[in-house]
């Protein structure tokens, strides 16, 4: 994984406690499309696990595979999510909520994010 990666995902999930995320990358791969690189990571939850406001800089699409988690971004509407549904940041948009709705069972999400090389 390239180092600027990292600094992105320690920024995507900001906020949350060291124990109450955990971060699986899975793949980094150059699209071959103008400069676009592609990665998906897990993140799993904690249970009432939420995270700070953030920025991805990147088209982020999530789907979401375990419990249940509430996304919002700024000006959008806030939106529970269940697993098989989908949430999608823009490269500008401002990620205002993220939290598990769970305050005992683990929420655990893909993230695919298309960014700049």
């Amino acid at each position: 994984m390239q180092p600027r990666f990292l600094f992105t995902l320690g920024m995507a999930v900001g906020g949350v406690l060291a124990e109450a995320a955990e971060v699986t990358p899975l793949v980094t791969k150059d699209l071959g499309i103008a400069g676009k690189e592609g990665t998906m990571v897990t993140v799993e939850y904690a249970p009432g696990a939420s995270s700070a406001s953030h920025r991805h800089n990147a088209h982020t699409f999530v789907y979401v595979l375990e419990g249940s988690i509430v996304m919002q971004v700024k000006g959008g509407e806030e939106v529970t999510l269940i697993p098989g549904q989908t949430f999608y940041e823009g490269p500008n948009d401002v990620h205002v909520v993220g939290r598990n709705t769970s305050s005992t069972k683990p929420a655990k999400f893909l993230v695919f994010l298309v960014t700049q090389t």
